[in-house]
């Protein structure tokens, strides 16, 4: 059996689950994506890979539904790394972002059945030494220095 849950949309804008033999909908695919499936959309005319673009359908429908996740000015940000010499660095950033954050939730759930306080004191400690080594990181690639480092043009021979 292949790990992967295929999707196919056809030209009648309607998705067709091959494991389940039906139709779905966006909101069957959002549940695919919180029960944590692994699951690959294609396009049934020609097998082009088509995933991201139902997740963005799925992100503009909860966007529009409800709370923003994402203020205008967020969006604007988010719009200005295209294309730019940082967007593969940015888009590791963000991603890596989210994990931790996910991560931090899930430890957070286990932790709070212990000492809350001692759980939250170890959490925030190992948030900032996380976050700040994100930082790090992204500061590095943009070429700027880091604290505590130097760039090579700045050593001077002895």
């Amino acid at each position: 059996m292949n790990s992967e849950r295929i999707i196919k949309k056809y030209p009648n804008r309607r998705l067709y689950d091959t494991e389940v033999s039906r139709y779905i909908t966006l909101l069957d695919v959002r549940g695919l994506v919180m029960s944590r499936t692994r699951f690959k959309v294609v396009d049934a005319a020609n097998d082009n890979d088509i995933t991201r673009s139902i997740l963005l359908q799925i992100m503009l429908e909860e966007e529009t539904g409800g709370e923003p996740l994402f203020s205008a000015s967020m969006l604007a940000q988010i719009i200005r790394f295209y294309g730019g010499t940082l967007q593969g660095t940015f888009a590791r950033y963000l991603e890596s972002s989210l994990d931790l954050f996910a991560d931090q939730q899930q430890e957070m759930a286990k932790a709070l059945g212990d000492n809350p306080f001692e759980a939250m004191t170890r959490l925030t400690q190992k948030n900032v030494e996380i976050w700040s080594d994100l930082q790090d990181e992204f500061m590095r690639a943009a070429g700027f220095p880091v604290a505590g480092e130097r760039k090579k043009d700045d050593e001077s021979p002895i």
